[in-house]
C-alpha cells in the first residue's frame, strides 16, 4: 500500500512504549494482570498513515469516534486486519454502515440504536455507555436505565453484550467516577456474568480506571501526539 512505517513518525514508538509501561505499572499497583487490559489507540483526526505506523508497532485495536472518518480508514487499511472500536455517539441512521467495519461499539445508549443493529449480518461487541453526570445531554444512558437497555442488547442476535463504558466527568475525581462505574458493571453481570468488560480510562485517567477494573482503555494523544485540526 505504500504506507510509511513507524520510523517516519518521530516519537510515536517511544510514546506508545511509555503508555504500555504505564499500563503495566498501574496494573501492578492494582494487583492485576496487564494481559487482562486491552489498549485501544484512539486515532481521531489522524491520517491512515499513522494508523498503519501503529500497526507496524504491534497495535491491533484502534478507536474512532466519527463514522465517516472511521469508515474511510477501515476501508483503506482493510489489509492490516485491525479491530476497529467505534467509541463516539453513533447516529441511528448510520448504525448499519458502522456495523460493516466496527468490531465493537462502545456507545450503545438507546433502544433505537440496538434495534438498528439487531439485524446486521456479523456479530458486534456491544458496550452500554453510562452517563456518569447529572447532565442528560452528555453521552450515555442514565444509570437506572442501563439494565433495561442491556436486556435489549441481549435480545439482539447480532450483538454480544461485553459490558459497560463511560467517560469520567472532568469536574469529578476520576477514581470516584470509576468506582461508581464498577458498581454498575456488577449490576450488569447480574444479567449476564460474561458481560464483565469495562471500557474506561483515557490519557489523563487510565491509572485510576485500571484501579477500578477497566479492561479496555481508550488512549489517544499520549500516544498519537497532538491531533491535527479537524477537516
Amino acid at each position: 500500500m505504500g504506507f510509511p512505517d513507524s520510523a517516519v513518525l518521530p516519537g510515536l514508538g517511544q510514546r506508545l512504549a511509555e503508555v504500555r509501561d504505564g499500563i503495566v505499572d498501574a496494573c501492578r499497583s492494582a494487583s492485576r494482570d496487564p494481559e487482562d487490559v486491552t489498549l485501544i489507540v484512539v486515532t481521531k483526526f489522524h491520517p491512515a498513515s499513522l494508523v498503519a505506523a501503529l500497526a507496524d508497532l504491534g497495535v491491533r485495536d484502534v478507536g474512532e469516534n466519527r463514522h465517516q472518518e472511521a469508515q474511510a480508514k477501515a476501508e483503506e487499511l482493510a489489509g492490516l486486519h485491525l479491530a476497529w472500536h467505534f467509541i463516539g455517539q453513533l447516529q441511528t441512521k448510520k448504525a448499519r454502515q458502522a456495523a460493516r467495519y466496527a468490531h465493537a461499539i462502545h456507545s450503545i445508549d438507546r433502544e433505537r440504536l440496538v434495534d438498528a443493529l439487531s439485524g446486521v449480518e456479523r456479530e458486534i461487541d456491544a458496550f452500554v455507555q453510562i452517563n456518569l453526570t447529572d447532565d442528560p445531554h452528555r453521552g450515555g444512558v442514565a444509570p437506572d436505565d442501563a439494565l433495561p437497555l442491556a436486556e435489549r442488547v441481549l435480545e439482539a442476535p447480532s450483538l454480544r453484550l461485553r459490558g459497560v463504558m463511560a467517560v469520567a466527568p472532568l469536574e469529578e475525581d476520576p477514581a470516584r467516577a470509576f468506582e461508581r462505574l464498577a458498581g454498575y458493571s456488577e449490576r450488569l453481570r447480574s444479567l449476564d456474568p460474561a458481560a464483565s468488560a469495562i471500557s474506561a480510562g483515557m490519557t489523563h485517567d487510565y491509572a485510576e480506571a485500571i484501579a477500578h477494573g477497566a479492561t479496555h482503555l481508550r488512549i489517544g494523544s499520549a500516544i498519537t501526539g497532538k491531533r491535527p485540526e479537524p477537516r
